[in-house]
């Protein structure tokens, strides 16, 4: 039967090479499916591709042949550490569970990309049994393997590792860990995870040139939904600045209506980065928003003025031109610069007499100029 063996693994090799080609990918991947176990050690050789589109094709195919998992187990502890941790992805789309036994042998491997592969790999499969092996790789020398435990760990949505998870969000020294933890406890959308999330939220780590970074905080909270809204409400009145500001800025994306007071009186905030995100915020909420803008406007504080011109032109409101307009009186020019710029985003016809007024005053170049060019995002 030798003969018939090597005929089907020819076809199998044939049939890879038509996965190159779009229009027979369909039926290659289909029929490479049909020929079940005579199709994985050609499968397996593919893996090694440098390809990586071909290759996440390759790990689809070999997840869905049942009868490939005996090979793929007993290669998982002797190839090639990058076969292996391939292998492991295999299973990690499989969610094959007579792999758990493999998969935690690979979690205590030399190599760490195999060690972080098979930890993802536990994590998609779900099987109890990892959860302690998992927590181990929470200390492992390699960041990869360390932001794999933590993303495999959110998976499992278990409250008894949410104190592990936080302590690398809290104190592991590289930011992509830390971010990791994040978006693991975001995951769990468990609402025992938020005070955890809301820690960190008031850890300086993420506060100073970070708001990149920690958008994946943002977004951690931001999944708890609902049940964030009065955590983040209280976090408005925290004695750091940068807390209130990001306080205001999860309020205003999760739009929940109990915020609207809370960033209303918000804007009137001394640190100047939390009025202006709150003002922001409440555009979230739509005409609901719009008489406590125009109440900042009347406020002492520049400032606050300010951030209340800016935003109001984008709420859809058949008041805000008037408004504004009414706004060019105010006595402060920075202001006055304000209404203009906001007067051309706003793009209402009503406005131009007023703009054609400031840009026929040549005399004064600066409002002339911010005139001329409002009124050609108008027209």
């Amino acid at each position: 039967m030798d003969w018939l063996t090597g005929g089907k693994t020819g076809e199998a090799k044939r049939l890879i090479a038509q996965l190159a080609d779009v229009t027979k990918r369909d039926v290659a991947a289909r029929d490479l499916i049909g020929l079940n176990a005579d199709a994985v050690p050609a499968l397996l050789e593919a893996l090694q591709t440098r390809d990586l589109n071909l290759l996440a094709i390759y790990e689809q195919i070999l997840a869905r042949i049942p009868s490939a998992s005996p090979t793929l187990i007993k290669t998982l502890s002797t190839a090639h550490p990058i076969l292996r941790a391939r292998i492991a992805d295999v299973f990690a789309i499989s969610k094959d569970k007579t792999a758990v036994p493999a998969l935690l042998d690979a979690l205590q491997g030399e190599y760490f990309t195999v060690r972080a592969r098979a930890a993802l790999a536990l994590g998609k499969i779900g099987d109890a049994r990892a959860i302690q092996p998992i927590l181990k790789t929470l200390k492992d020398p390699e960041d990869e393997v360390r932001i794999a435990g933590c993303l495999a760990l959110g998976l499992f949505k278990d409250p008894s590792t949410f104190d592990n998870i936080t302590n690398i969000l809290l104190d592991d020294a590289k930011i992509e860990v830390r971010q990791a933890a994040a978006k693991a406890l975001g995951h769990t959308q468990h609402p025992k995870a938020l005070p955890y999330l809301m820690e960190a939220l008031r850890d300086p780590f993420w506060w100073y040139e970070r708001e990149v970074q920690a958008d994946d905080l943002f977004n951690a909270i931001e999944k708890m939904g609902a049940v964030a809204v009065d955590p983040l409400i209280a976090a408005l009145k925290d004695p750091e600045g940068t807390v209130r500001k990001y306080a205001a800025l999860l309020l205003g994306r999760l739009g929940d209506a109990r915020a609207v007071e809370p960033l209303g009186m918000a804007l009137y905030d001394l640190h100047h980065e939390v009025g202006k995100t709150s003002a922001e915020a409440l555009v979230n909420f739509g005409v609901r928003s719009f008489e406590i803008l125009v109440e900042a406007m009347e406020h002492p504080e520049m400032w606050i003025r300010i951030h209340s011109v800016d935003v109001l032109p984008k709420i859809t409101e058949p008041r805000v031109a008037l408004v504004l307009l009414e706004m060019l009186k105010d006595p402060e020019r920075e202001v006055q610069r304000h209404v203009i710029e906001a007067l051309g985003a706003l793009k209402d016809k009503r406005t131009l007499p007023a703009l054609q007024e400031i840009m026929a005053n040549r005399a004064d170049r600066e409002l002339h100029g911010l005139a001329k060019a409002a009124l050609e995002k108008i027209s």
